[in-house]
């Protein structure tokens, strides 16, 4: 009889809410931007949204690193330059949103990575 292994550990699902997040702020960003989404008296609904990308994509580096893809998680952890840079810059500006996509390469190598393409 053999015992079955346990599973190895995936940072991919970490990932996925951490890419989910990314997107779905860059979406109410460019919604604002292009005027089909009005947040005059929400704004911080676009400020939780980036908090809550910034902590999930932090979170998704902790568990590929636990489960041993570490390619991915270096490439995930380089959005943290663009996200810092975020903070000085007006988003009301063609650079906050230029800023914001500088980070889209990351979380595509960070997926790719973390499916073993190479």
């Amino acid at each position: 009889m053999s015992v079955a292994s346990p599973p190895t550990p995936s940072g991919v699902p970490a990932l996925a809410v951490a890419a989910s997040a990314y997107l779905l702020t860059c979406g109410v960003g460019l919604g604002v931007r292009r005027g089909v989404l009005r947040t005059d008296r929400a704004r911080w609904v676009h400020h939780l949204l980036f908090v809550l990308t910034a902590a999930s994509s932090s979170a998704a580096v902790v568990a590929l690193t636990a489960a041993r893809q570490r390619a991915a998680a270096l490439a995930l952890l380089s959005v943290a330059a663009p996200f810092a840079r975020l903070t000085r810059i007006s988003a009301r500006t063609g650079p906050h949103a230029r800023t914001a996509l500088a980070a889209a390469p990351a979380y595509a190598a960070a997926w790719l990575l973390s499916r073993g393409v190479r």
